[in-house]
């Protein structure tokens, strides 16, 4: 029955953070810029009574998206009453990268990933979303100026010294697992949101 419990709330979960990825397309457009209002969001009492601090992880290359998609993101999940990690709006000096983040994840029910054309070049995007993935956590991709055919381990990467071969392969892994899922594809270019997979696009909408 616990497990039963926790798949529901994971479901409601990723339906209304689904929900928030659709509604601040129009924020990333500037039709309701005014409306997002950026603030770091505490939890200590929560924390204090045993409770998770956090509901959805937000998985993201910041040279491409911390000011733009995974702010906005952060900012629609907040209003919303979902409280979301993003780094530099979650964490405090002092803590240690790995150990915070893998508690967070460990204790977020919902992913978003959020896909970019710098992704590949993160060691910690890519060590997130293997945890994330052997976590069993459901992930949300959102592709951001890239599409889903584009998730594969660059070979410079995967032939590099500095990566051990098993984190090669959990790194294939988790975008590979990734590429299947469907997810939202957004081009900043066109300012066209759309729900995809691999294979298809089910339906689109533009933010204009």
């Amino acid at each position: 029955m616990a497990s039963t419990g926790v798949s529901r709330r994971s479901s409601i979960m990723a339906s209304r953070l689904s929900a928030s990825a659709e509604a601040m397309r129009a924020s990333e457009g500037g039709k309701q810029r005014h409306a997002v209002v950026g603030r770091r969001v505490e939890y200590d009492e929560e924390s204090l009574a045993g409770e998770p601090q956090y509901d959805v992880f937000i998985n993201h290359r910041g040279v491409d998206t911390k000011r733009t998609v995974a702010r906005l993101l952060y900012d629609r999940l907040a209003q919303s009453g979902i409280r979301g990690f993003l780094d530099n709006m979650s964490m405090r000096p002092g803590d240690r990268l790995r150990e915070t983040i893998s508690a967070r994840i460990s204790e977020c029910s919902v992913a978003v990933a959020i896909f970019s054309p710098s992704y590949f070049d993160s060691e910690y995007c890519l060590w997130e979303l293997a945890t994330l993935v052997e976590s069993r956590k459901t992930i949300i991709p959102i592709f951001y100026n890239i599409k889903p055919s584009d998730l594969v381990l660059p070979e410079a990467l995967a032939a590099s010294d500095d990566y051990l071969p098993q984190d090669v392969e959990r790194y294939k892994y988790a975008l590979r697992e990734a590429k299947n899922t469907v997810g939202l594809t957004y081009d900043s270019a066109t300012g066209y949101v759309t729900h995809a997979c691999m294979h298809a696009s089910f339906s689109s909408s533009s933010i204009y």
